[in-house]
């Protein structure tokens, strides 16, 4: 059998992408799951695949109600809760801050903070007294843009950064009783959306080449969704990671030890606005 027999874990984001992968895994070694996704017919879908181990729950993790009815559905269903995974979450698409109208920033931000990482706190909140009870775990999604530029824009880049704080400062607060830990994937190709507020709600990752990236990722090749999967199973296990908190596993495909590789974008800068001189040259 797998490892988390009758293990209970609550996925948020877990009907399509990276999250169905994470799910699909979790299924995989023997736990029962239930799914918060604002994606009706995913769910229904999902649902439809795995009835007597799986529950769904339609909502929106900026909403704090949301997340708590879809733990209390949880608990109803399973009797416990092992382990929350926070997994939703929204891309900029690489909107550079040159790029970035500027009526636009504080839409834009706040929609990309308010899934990333308000998302993770609302899941952190809802399922903390479950948790407490079953010495469980918090696991969230970072990204290597928690760590690296050039995985995203500004705003990306600043919410997964954010999360990696969260991360730590919840291991803190939470130790001994739930062991709070973060998975950083690198490249992937998988459904994730962008900001409505920037137009790119409708826009998935998947429309982009990602082929084109392999070279520029040290192990050669652009993981796929499943690939990811047994990080978060890692995390999960009590048996694997119990002396886990507070850390993060990257799993960049060696994004980190690129070394120098090409210069950044902000060449064109001054030329479009008409710097006195090359800042290269300064």
């Amino acid at each position: 059998m797998g490892a988390l027999v009758d293990e209970v874990v609550l996925v948020t984001g877990g009907a399509s992408g990276l999250g169905r992968a994470i799910v699909d895994r979790f299924l995989e070694e023997g736990a029962r799951l239930a799914v918060l996704d604002r994606t009706p017919d995913r769910l229904t879908e999902l649902a439809a695949a795995n009835p007597d181990r799986l529950a769904v729950f339609g909502g929106d993790v900026r909403d704090i109600g949301d997340n708590q009815r879809a733990v209390e559905a949880c608990l109803a269903r399973f009797g416990k809760l092992d382990c929350a995974i926070g997994n939703a979450g929204i891309w900029d698409y690489s909107v550079s801050l040159d790029a970035l109208p500027a009526e636009k920033i504080d839409a834009a931000f706040d929609e990309v903070f308010h899934v990333n990482v308000k998302g993770y706190l609302n899941l952190a909140k809802a399922a903390l007294p479950a948790l407490v009870r079953s010495s469980g775990a918090l696991v969230f999604t970072v990204s290597s843009a928690g760590f690296d530029p050039a995985g995203g824009g500004p705003l990306y880049t600043a919410s997964k950064h954010a999360v990696v704080g969260l991360v730590r400062q919840l291991a803190y607060e939470l130790a001994p009783a739930v062991r709070v830990s973060g998975v950083a994937p690198g490249p992937i190709e998988t459904d994730l959306r962008g900001p409505a507020a920037l137009g790119l709600e409708d826009r998935s990752i998947g429309s982009i080449n990602l082929s084109a990236v392999a070279p520029n990722v040290p192990l050669g090749r652009v993981p796929t969704p499943s690939d990811y999967a047994g990080g978060y199973v890692f995390l999960a296990s009590r048996r694997d990671s119990r002396p886990a908190t507070g850390g993060v596993l990257s799993l960049d495909g060696g994004i980190a030890v690129r070394g120098i590789g090409r210069t950044s974008a902000g060449g064109r800068l001054a030329a479009r606005y008409g710097a006195a001189s090359d800042p290269a040259k300064v």
